[in-house]
């Protein structure tokens, strides 16, 4: 509403005068002000659409992964849709983008011109990447080998749960510190560092003004200073670059023979509660569909798209063909025991008669829900830091400033 008031207002003044500069030659108004009036509305102009573009674009980045996460829960409710009315995905697929449908997106017509092509359903899957989430790729793929989309449906909305606001206002609060106003604080510093702190220097060393041990100090490591904030700031920009990309431009920092990703994300807690949860409710999923153990624990460590998990699940692998009982090999992949626990509890009650995923979706939801604590935590955490950061080096800055002016006072004072 401010906006359109500031335009309303700006147009009913400016408007009429620019009409009567250009229409009417015979309007009293010297050239320099005509001028300085036109430059004027350019320049409003110009402001207004930078910061119209600004918001624009502020909003865009903040909605990428809540829009491709929406995109992901959408084409499930059509595919379900499709197999409850008896017609396969492929068919599906090919028919809605025969409608030319833009709410689909671009990459589902892609998708529907590799189908059309001869490709499966899951084959057409792998060559439209950026479509869904790898880990949602991965389960439908699972499905179609066994032969039942249906059944990894509930397992694939658990893992497009969504976050809570609480989540997402400490993430996008944190994404625009960091990409706006800290760059703003750190040149700020390095433009008062380069063009105003010589400046003083030079005026205290010609009038001999011994500096205070502070300034001295500040001012042979403030490079030092400078330099570790430039670094850590491009390091939080390049996490929330990774947020706001998703999954396949975190692939492009995956190098082969060492998954840093994958392990990167082993080690973030509330990732690897959500690769657990993943995990789990594939694995129920596909010993509810009365798939082998072991064809059931490679399948789901596939539905992971984790380098990390894959090698746990092939450990797990390993141990069944040992004979070791399935909650006992599921140790391999979790180290706290958990996991063990609750499938040995599962196993004791309902046996092998199904009904593993409605057993363990307590305990989906309560990984879900530590793994949002601990991202809006760690989110709050980043944030706070960071501020503090720019105001101890700030502080120091501007306390050997003060300390270099007193300097020079003195020496003012000691000389008249």
């Amino acid at each position: 509403m401010e906006i359109e008031t500031m335009v309303t207002n700006a147009g009913t003044i400016l408007l009429p005068l620019l009409g009567q500069v250009v229409a009417d030659p015979a309007v009293d108004v010297p050239v320099n002000d005509q001028f300085r009036l036109l430059l004027g509305a350019v320049s409003f102009l110009f402001g207004l659409a930078s910061t119209l573009g600004t918001i624009f674009l502020i909003h865009y980045l903040l909605t990428l992964p809540m829009r491709r996460m929406e995109r992901a829960r959408l084409f499930l409710d059509l595919l379900e849709g499709a197999l409850n009315r008896g017609q396969s995905p492929e068919a599906m697929v090919v028919s809605l983008a025969q409608s030319r449908d833009r709410m689909v997106g671009a990459r589902f017509h892609l998708l529907a011109a590799y189908i059309e092509g001869g490709l499966r359903f899951g084959a057409a899957l792998e060559k439209v990447p950026r479509f869904l989430p790898p880990q949602i790729t991965a389960m439908l793929r699972a499905g179609e080998k066994l032969g039942d989309l249906q059944r990894v449906l509930p397992a694939c909305r658990e893992i497009l749960r969504d976050r809570p606001a609480a989540v997402r206002s400490a993430v996008h609060y944190m994404i625009v510190v960091l990409l706006f106003f800290s760059p703003i604080a750190v040149g700020v510093i390095l433009a008062t560092m380069i063009f105003v702190v010589p400046r003083f220097k030079d005026v205290a060393a010609g009038m001999d003004a011994p500096l205070w041990p502070l300034t001295q100090f500040v001012f042979a490591n403030v490079g030092w200073l400078i330099g570790f904030e430039i670094v850590l700031s491009l390091l939080m920009a390049l996490v929330t670059l990774l947020y706001i990309g998703g999954p396949r431009l975190a692939r492009w920092f995956q190098f082969r023979g060492f998954p840093f990703v994958d392990w990167l994300s082993w080690r973030i807690p509330w990732k690897q509660k959500r690769l657990q949860r993943t995990f789990s409710a594939m694995l129920t999923v596909l010993l509810d569909g009365g798939v082998p153990e072991a064809e059931a624990v490679r399948l789901a460590g596939d539905c992971t798209a984790n380098e990390v998990c894959l090698r746990r699940a092939q450990r797990m692998l390993a141990a069944l063909q040992q004979g070791t009982k399935l909650d006992v090999a599921v140790r391999a992949f979790d180290d706290r025991g958990e996991f063990h626990w609750r499938l040995k509890n599962v196993i004791a009650q309902a046996g092998t008669r199904g009904g593993f995923l409605d057993a363990l979706r307590g305990w989906h939801e309560a990984l879900d829900a530590k793994a949002f604590q601990q991202e809006e935590a760690t989110a709050h955490a980043v944030t706070s830091g960071l501020v503090v950061l720019n105001g101890l080096v700030v502080a120091l800055i501007t306390t050997a400033m003060f300390g270099l002016i007193v300097s020079i006072l003195k020496a003012t004072l000691a000389s008249m």
